[in-house]
């Protein structure tokens, strides 16, 4: 046989060239059939799947809007604060990860492992947030230490940022980590879980405004998911600024004075209802809810028994005390019930036919008392019977045309609106009829009536101004990105009253003997300057004590916190031409001449002593200098 057969003499070993041969076409036209598919068919979704790998999309915080106070001093700003976040994707062995990160940060796991679960709502693209206001030192530990911690990035996010610290808290509101059930909320379509949002008080009325519009970086990441570059960036834009009618100086003032006090002081331009000081006191940190509270101190806030959540100055209701004699007086006067020259005798006690007693707080009595020392000294007994020759329903009538009773119509939502009691009233809520015993006690304020601070300052500015009733602003324009003031106040009416001359020059003339006349309630709280009118109040919260004067006097220091009563002060200034009213409530400060008057008398210290107003005039009244 030949060494090299013909094909015709191996007819098997041709056979299998031939297969093989088309075996290796048929793999390489498959082949050739997918690199086609890969190159033509698929190439969109296959280049995205690679994007997706090596590229991601970070969203940038937008700065909320700023705040200012009415002279443009900054109120509420933001600052660069660094954040620890996660990249899921980029995470392989998360306990270990932790592990390292708890250990160079010296933080429970226990914590990392919580903010991992809370996150899981978040699209698995966007980093989740462990560690939030880290400070630079910790930032600085985990960058140097980057390669031993995979996916974890430092972020660098706007947090709202409180010059005054707790300063008018309650006014600004807190914000706070959008739920759940907001996302399925149509108002909050546009959120993503993690953002902050308002959540009381202006941050939440104005939360469209303040928002501003996130921005968003591309960058370029290793197989690790570490950042190699930045490739493209849109620029957040930050929200729009809130002006305020608040006066720094004198919000400033009004807390230094109430100091550690419960309680709430309201200031009100009495010529159109702008507010210029909101003060409700103790307070709380926004600054806490701004990078996330924990959980002792949410619970140091809600166990308070004192409330620092809570807005006094419109939730607080209070009985009015002697506060509300101007009232009566308006409404014995109007009725003819009374004359400014009307005397009843005031020997200490009131009876009220064969049963029933009611005290001055003045032991002795105040003797002879006609209108104008009844205010100037606070008699109670005249009051007594100036009230029963009323009547309770020309009271309350009185009282609702001074917008008592009802809620001001205040922008934030959760005022309350007091109560002035009627007969009708009362027979509706108990079923039972109006004794006179009930409107002896609602013609001192006691009883039934309750106020809040907002509406004692607004009922002291109606008189001041002659009986108009404003409704209290406290915004006084947003501006937008271009300058332009997006929105202006309008001053609104709510009510206006036609009171006599003769009966308010009679009620006006009292209360500025109350504080410049010797005998006056609060006449050590006169200033040498300046001549304004008041009245004190002391509301009884459990039993009888002495007034103003303090004759009965009992020590406070004996006597549990709880059952002390509480402080009033209305006033306002210039007495002859009024330009502010001001109103005080502290709670369980025992008179309204020692306790709420000197507070009032800090504010118009404040606000007469220097017009020039900027940062570094706030900042020494709120130093105490």
């Amino acid at each position: 046989m030949s060494l090299n057969p013909s094909p015709e003499e191996t007819p098997g070993l041709r056979r299998r060239f031939i297969i093989s041969s088309l075996l290796v076409v048929g793999i390489f036209f498959v082949l050739a059939l997918r690199l086609w598919y890969l190159q033509i068919l698929g190439v969109d979704h296959y280049r995205n799947l690679s994007e997706r790998n090596r590229i991601r999309h970070v969203a940038i915080r937008a700065p909320r809007g700023a705040i200012f106070d009415r002279h443009g001093i900054l109120l509420v700003d933001n600052r660069p604060a660094f954040t620890v976040s996660a990249l899921r994707q980029g995470v392989d062995d998360r306990k270990q990860l932790f592990s390292r990160l708890g250990g160079l940060l010296e933080i429970d796991n226990e914590q990392l492992e919580e903010r991992w679960q809370a996150g899981q709502g978040l699209p698995r693209y966007r980093p989740l947030p462990l560690l939030e206001d880290v400070g630079r030192q910790a930032m600085e530990k985990v960058q140097e230490n980057s390669v031993d911690l995979p996916g974890i990035m430092v972020e660098v996010k706007p947090l709202r940022d409180y010059p005054f610290g707790e300063m008018a808290a309650h006014l600004f509101g807190y914000l706070g980590e959008v739920t759940e059930d907001e996302l399925r909320q149509s108002a909050y379509s546009s959120y993503h879980s993690g953002e902050m949002v308002g959540k009381t008080a202006l941050e939440r009325m104005f939360e469209e405004k303040l928002r501003g519009t996130a921005g968003q970086k591309r960058i370029e990441v290793n197989v690790r998911g570490r950042e190699l570059r930045q490739l493209t960036t849109r620029n957040p834009l930050p929200g729009q600024r809130l002006y305020l009618t608040i006066d720094a100086r004198l919000q400033q003032a009004a807390e230094t004075a109430l100091t550690d006090k419960a309680g709430a002081v309201v200031v009100l331009d009495v010529n159109n209802g702008e507010v210029l000081a909101f003060v409700s006191k103790p307070t709380f940190d926004p600054a806490w809810f701004a990078r996330g509270v924990s959980g002792d101190e949410w619970r140091e806030l809600i166990n308070n028994p004192r409330h620092p959540m809570t807005n006094k100055v419109l939730r607080g209701q209070y009985p009015p005390g002697s506060t509300f004699k101007m009232v009566v007086a308006l409404a014995a006067l109007e009725t003819g019930s009374v004359t400014p020259s009307t005397t009843f005798q005031c020997n200490g006690i009131f009876k009220l036919g064969k049963s029933y007693e009611y005290r001055c707080w003045k032991k002795r009595g105040h003797g002879t008392v006609d209108l104008h020392k009844a205010i100037k000294e606070s008699c109670d007994v005249w009051f007594y019977q100036a009230g029963l020759e009323t009547g309770i329903d020309q009271i309350a009538s009185a009282a609702q045309r001074f917008g008592l009773g009802k809620k001001t119509g205040f922008l934030f939502g959760g005022e309350r609106s007091g109560l002035i009691p009627t007969r009708s009233w009362k027979k509706k809520r108990f079923g039972t009829s109006w004794y006179n015993g009930e409107t002896v006690i609602t013609s001192i304020g006691q009883g039934f009536v309750l106020a809040t601070p907002l509406q004692l300052a607004s009922m002291t500015a109606a008189i001041a101004n002659g009986g108009t009733v404003w409704k209290p602003q406290i915004v006084q324009k947003i501006v937008n990105l271009e300058g332009d003031a997006d929105w202006l106040l309008t001053p609104e009416k709510l009510i206006e009253t036609a009171w006599s001359e003769k009966s308010l020059q009679a009620v006006r003339g009292a209360m500025e003997s109350v504080v410049n006349d010797v005998g006056g309630t609060a006449w050590r709280s006169q200033l040498k300057n300046v001549r304004f009118a008041g009245k004190t109040g002391t509301a009884q919260v459990v039993k009888r004590k002495s007034d103003e004067e303090g004759e009965q006097a009992k020590d406070d220091e004996v006597i549990p916190y709880q059952y002390r009563d509480h402080a009033l002060f209305v006033s306002y200034a210039p007495a002859d031409k009024p330009q502010i009213a001001v109103a005080v409530v502290v709670e369980h400060g025992g008179h309204g001449s020692s306790a709420a008057a000197p507070v009032a008398k800090a504010v118009y210290e404040a606000y007469f002593a220097n017009t020039t107003v900027n940062n570094d005039t706030v900042r020494k009244v709120a130093s105490g200098d």
